[in-house]
């Protein structure tokens, strides 16, 4: 069954995150968010590291994803931008379709593995979709 679970797995194997990169610090500061994000959502988590937060795409993207971010020591999503800022379902579709383009421009970039709290989550450390992901959701809020 292990020949057959890793040959017909659709998870990608990438290597460990550094504990003493700039990424793994970033990290380790939203540490209880991530897990508690975690906990609530049974599929794959690829966080984007920031400056005190974290952008953290959920599910398969650049395909079927969707977004959630830690600032402030709290955990959003786009419910969050309906709910408190009224953005609307055209402007959510619009923000994915950007949010889906600053990934595919991305793509190439190196990904590695870390474990919070015992949930194992893909990490993203480029600064441009870090920057990309930021740019996208200040400008639906602002």
């Amino acid at each position: 069954m292990g020949l057959f679970s890793s040959l017909f797995s659709s998870k990608p194997d990438y290597p460990p995150l550094d504990p003493a990169s700039p990424a793994s610090q970033r990290i380790h500061e939203v540490d209880a968010q991530l897990a508690e994000l975690a906990s609530k959502v049974n599929e794959t988590l690829e966080v984007v590291p920031a400056e005190h937060a974290a952008y953290v795409f959920i599910g398969k993207p650049p395909k079927k994803f969707g977004l959630a971010w830690i600032h402030d020591g709290k955990v959003s999503g786009l419910n969050t931008l309906v709910e408190e800022h009224g953005v609307t379902p055209a402007q959510i579709n619009q923000m994915l379709e950007e949010l889906r383009q600053a990934y595919q421009k991305c793509m190439d970039a190196a990904r590695f593995t870390t474990e919070v709290e015992g949930h194992n989550l893909v990490v993203n450390p480029s600064d441009k979709l870090e920057h990309d992901v930021h740019e996208i959701i200040e400008k639906i809020i602002h």
